[in-house]
């Protein structure tokens, strides 16, 4: 039977464990405590823990911020604007055109989060449960703009240390907003589309966990990603593409190479028998063949996930050493906890 990924198996648990690592908020992942054990997804314990979270921020006090305000007004305050005031005749009512700044509530911080609520509340899929609590919490918001949230709102925010306690809310709050891909539709109602049923993110996602995981958990090995150029000579080298790790783990001692891969299926039939994919062992032997030799040894890993079968396959290509992994999502997080470090701990066992 061909190993595959089935993502309706995965656990909501898993999923936001991946994500606390992904987004380097690993001290968030007690949060996956507030969970029920029957949790319909991801945006159910996201909308779940965005709550807990905000409840916290609503008794430390929503951050404020300087804004800047402009009018019409009988006392001096900040800078005069003249030409308006001439315009406008202000003078004749013993009034003048100022703009100054003001500390206030209504900042981009909280418009976010706000927004964020709204969106959930217009959402017919949410349960009618948490969204009662949902509006609870959005009725605190009553003296913040509502806006209408786009992915250069998220850019333009800035985090410093007395408003730090605000980034994992707006973490929360754009992932729901790109990665659960909320839409309006014609009713004015929101719809999630299915992140977690979604190949292209989920591998993206397993991609980030898997490289932050081994940047918190593997404490021997510097973990970065790598820019490899071909070992070529020629004509002009620039026009050949800059190949670029998954993931590199080094040491004095060696190299590890991982490129992570996220298919329904992991291995593909031709003839009625289990291959692996060629393009991928193609393109991890590229990065070990051009490879900047720095006298250590080399290994290269392609690393999928599984919800069923598992594989551990040990090959040389040429001289290099290369392994073939599973981590099977569909199991309880400590396992695939250890069978992440498992698999860079053999090597140094002297048994990869």
């Amino acid at each position: 039977m061909l190993s595959s990924t089935d993502l309706n198996k995965i656990p909501v648990k898993n999923l936001y464990y991946m994500l606390c690592y992904a987004w380097d908020h690993l001290q968030e992942k007690d949060f996956a405590r507030v969970a029920r054990e029957d949790e319909k997804d991801i945006k159910h314990l996201l909308a779940r823990i965005l709550l807990v979270k905000l409840r916290s921020l609503m008794r430390r006090g929503f951050y404020k911020d300087y804004i800047v305000l402009q009018e019409e007004t009988p006392t001096i305050r900040g800078k005069i604007l003249f030409q308006e005031s001439l315009n406008t005749f202000s003078f004749h009512r013993a009034r003048m055109h100022c703009r100054y700044e003001e500390m206030d509530y209504d900042i981009l911080h909280n418009q976010i989060i706000k927004s964020t609520l709204h969106t959930l509340l217009q959402s017919s899929e949410l349960d009618k449960s948490l969204k009662d609590e949902v509006l609870q919490v959005y009725k605190y918001f009553a003296r913040i703009r509502l806006i209408e949230l786009h992915h250069s709102h998220f850019e333009k925010i800035r985090l410093h240390r007395n408003n730090r306690y605000y980034q994992f809310v707006l973490d929360i709050c754009r992932f729901l907003y790109e990665s659960l891909l909320l839409h309006e539709v014609r009713s004015g109602e929101e719809t999630f589309a299915d992140f977690d049923r979604n190949p292209r993110a989920m591998a993206r996602l397993f991609e980030e966990f898997v490289r932050k995981f081994y940047k918190y958990e593997a404490h021997l090995y510097r973990v970065y990603r790598e820019n490899i150029y071909w070992d070529a000579e020629g004509d002009d080298l620039s026009y050949l593409p800059i190949m670029q790790t998954d993931i590199s783990l080094e040491n004095k001692e060696r190299k590890i190479i991982i490129d992570t891969k996220y298919y329904r299926q992991t291995l593909r039939e031709h003839r009625g028998a289990e291959k692996l994919a060629s393009e991928n062992l193609y393109q991890l032997f590229a990065y070990l063949n051009n490879v900047k030799k720095e006298h250590k040894p080399v290994l290269g890993i392609l690393l999928y996930p599984t919800t069923g079968k598992e594989l551990n396959l040990s090959y040389h290509l040429k001289e290099y050493p290369v392994h073939i992994y599973t981590v099977n999502l569909n199991r309880h997080w400590h396992y695939i906890h250890k069978r992440l470090l498992t698999i860079i701990n053999q090597w140094d066992k002297g048994t990869g």
